[in-house]
């Protein structure tokens, strides 16, 4: 190859890693969603979007309920309470829900956040008036008696004993959020507690429905192979009969008081290697500082090529495996990084690896090309997320209950993440990540013997 040969390749070579810096936006910003919002008579939020991409159709209902509304000595129960719509109402018997969905060839499950618990079906698009039908019967008529309570009751805590008791570092999350948080309920899991599960009751179980699982702490998301103005009467007519509520709903949730002095915090568990956990305190979901913390958990801990593993694992060699990021949620939450110990190294030592990354970002601009790698990141989630019915209803439905009905965050997070600069990163980084604001947490093999040491 000539000289000149070579210096355009080099040219050619050059333009093609500077092209993701400086055209990604515009090349691959996903299509807005063209929805409708319609609010029924009873209270009831219904999103709709028509995609006559596939002939399906799929539907999510999110009730405003999660692990967080929970009231003290009653954790777990927002989970139960998930299983416990399976269990029939006035027109389905036990069991029935599912495998009518899947009898003409759809599926169906149900998941609870600390925030939320979602209830979705896909089916082929002509049964829309199927899972409409069925998720109004069991919002007005689901069947609560104790036989059906106590199985249910035992069937969660086996799943208990599977997820969390039984796995090596199953309670992690347990031990890092009853440390970190002091009153508000994200102090607990979703999972609960054996001894609160063990207390619950039927009477229990009648309240939390009577007051959570109504019209009004309810939105529907729609998105699929549908006319909205023939679904929105689908939605009226299974749907509105269902009574409003007369009872409200409670919002009163303690807050977490602001962290001033450092905790550090040792503890024994019967795990095979040490873990050290390092956690600050962060903003909530749909605050101007969650998108540049978002981008944060991608620089750190997207993948093997993340600052936090590379660090750790790679170059000291002092870590198992290592990652991080921010659990941004309705409430403030946490941005935690979290390392397994290798063998041959201290709990020391790996802490101070963790949180000599974490203040890098606060000395430190991040680079452009490490900035629009994370964007990159993302766009490459958002845009894959945006192929299936599910993640569309998904994003809107998550914009109405968790963004409190700003639906058009939906579509507008996109520009505001691919408009974060580095300063942003590092001004969010200066504002969480600071010593007064961090809990370092210990985790040593043993007995659990509760904590060996607090201290401020």
């Amino acid at each position: 190859m000539s000289a000149a040969g070579r210096g355009l390749v080099a040219a050619c070579a050059a333009w093609l890693l500077l092209a993701p810096a400086v055209g990604a936006s515009a090349a691959v910003r996903p299509p807005k969603l063209n929805y409708e919002v319609v609010r029924l008579s009873n209270g009831l939020t219904v999103v709709l979007l028509e995609d006559h991409s596939t002939p399906i159709v799929h539907g999510q209902i999110w009730y405003h309920v999660g692990s967080k509304d929970e009231r003290p000595g009653r954790t777990g129960f927002a989970h139960l309470f998930e299983h416990l719509m399976f269990k029939g109402s006035k027109n389905v018997q036990p069991d029935q829900h599912s495998s009518m969905v899947s009898g003409v060839g759809g599926q169906s499950n149900a998941y609870t956040t600390e925030d939320a618990t979602v209830f979705w079906e896909t089916v082929p698009s002509q049964y829309l008036p199927l899972i409409l039908w069925l998720e109004a019967d069991r919002m007005a008529s689901l069947r609560i008696d104790r036989e059906t309570f106590g199985r249910e009751r035992r069937v969660v805590e086996e799943e208990r004993r599977m997820r969390i008791d039984n796995q090596p570092y199953g309670g992690l999350s347990e031990v890092v959020y009853d440390q970190t948080f002091s009153v508000h309920p994200y102090k607990h899991t979703t999972i609960g507690s054996m001894k609160d599960l063990d207390a619950a009751s039927v009477e229990d179980v009648r309240d939390f429905y009577r007051t959570y699982y109504v019209p009004g702490n309810a939105t529907l998301a729609l998105v699929g192979d549908f006319d909205a103005g023939q679904a929105i009467g689908l939605v009226k007519r299974y749907f509105e009969p269902v009574p409003v509520s007369d009872r409200a709903i409670p919002r009163d949730l303690p807050r977490e008081p602001e962290q001033k002095l450092e905790r550090r915090v040792t503890l024994q568990e019967g795990w095979p290697l040490p873990v050290v956990v390092v956690a600050y305190h962060v903003t909530y979901d749909g605050h101007p500082d969650s998108y540049p913390l978002h981008i944060v958990s991608k620089l750190l801990s997207d993948g093997q090529s993340s600052r936090i593993y590379r660090a750790l694992v790679y170059e000291k060699g002092c870590a198992l495996t290592a990652f991080g990021g921010g659990n941004i949620m309705e409430d403030p939450n946490l941005f935690f990084a979290v390392a397994i110990v290798q063998p041959g190294h201290t709990p020391a030592e790996v802490e101070q690896a963790l949180i000599t990354e974490l203040d890098r970002l606060r000395t430190e601009p991040v680079t452009e090309h490490e900035l629009q790698r994370a964007k990159n990141q993302f766009a490459r989630d958002y845009v894959v997320g945006r192929e299936s019915n599910q993640q569309k209803a998904l994003q809107l439905a998550h914009a109405i209950v968790i963004h409190h009905g700003d639906v058009a965050t939906a579509d507008g997070e996109f520009d505001i993440f691919m408009k974060t600069t580095t300063g942003d990163v590092q001004r969010v980084a200066r504002t969480y990540f600071t010593p007064q604001n961090r809990t370092v947490l210990t985790i040593l093999p043993g007995q659990p013997a509760g904590t060996l040491s607090v201290s401020r």
